[in-house]
């Protein structure tokens, strides 16, 4: 059975895991049991009130934090020979046509974080759906991957875009930034995502569409937010 360690078995008596917190005080319960021996990834689970299995009502988008994500993010770009240059001279890690596709196939390479290509590129690129589907890799023109303004594709995945989509349960995980940022910037995060979340809401979905939110860091402690507080600063 794995054990509870000594910071995060204090944190959890200090809070009351039924009571919603505004954002800065639900960060000083977090923090407080966050690991000190490396910066740890601060993420927000939102339970929405939709129904999954109903196509019209599946979220996903994306959006750029003002205060980036913490990390450096690896770019490649699978293109034409017509766009190669366009892509390395926007910050692309990585770039490449057939012979990435070959590499991507034969050898399961996945040393990138974020995959972006052009229309044209597409019938190629649909054949890696194996190595880069289960790993949320797949390019996708709904959230800007696919796109044949490379550039500015580049630029915004560098700059730390973000992907979101929730799951089967109606649940979606997000990482706005890392516990070094401090409360402010993670809260700046945070809400540039919620007005992002808050727009592609389903016109079908009826009643409360964010219902839940709780906010959490890699080894550390969940703690319930009160989502009233959130919703009213983005409406």
């Amino acid at each position: 059975m794995a054990r509870t360690g000594k910071r995060l078995a204090e944190a959890k008596k200090k809070y009351d895991s039924a009571k919603k917190y505004r954002f800065e005080e639900a960060f000083g319960y977090v923090a407080a049991a966050a690991s000190k021996k490396f910066d740890e990834t601060v993420d927000l689970a939102i339970n929405l009130g939709i129904d999954p299995k109903k196509s019209d009502q599946m979220v996903r988008g994306t959006c750029v934090y003002p205060h980036g994500l913490g990390k450096a993010i690896r770019v490649l770009a699978i293109v034409p020979p017509d766009k190669v240059e366009e892509a390395k001279a926007a910050g692309a890690d990585f770039v490449g046509g057939d012979e990435i596709i070959e590499k991507i196939q034969s050898e399961e390479w996945i040393e990138y974080d974020t995959v972006l290509t052009t229309p044209a590129m597409m019938g190629k690129v649909g054949k890696l759906g194996k190595v880069l589907g289960r790993r949320g890799l797949m390019p996708n023109p709904k959230v800007g991957t696919v796109t044949n303004d490379i550039a500015n594709a580049v630029k915004m995945a560098k700059a730390g875009k973000v992907e979101f989509k929730v799951s089967k349960t109606g649940v979606m995980c997000v990482p706005i930034g890392k516990m070094s940022f401090g409360a402010q910037k993670l809260y700046d995060n945070a809400m540039e995502l919620f007005r992002n979340l808050v727009r592609l809401k389903p016109a079908s979905v009826k009643g409360a569409f964010i219902r839940k939110i709780s906010l959490s860091s890699t080894m550390g402690l969940g703690v319930k937010l009160d989502e009233s507080e959130i919703l009213e600063q983005v409406k």
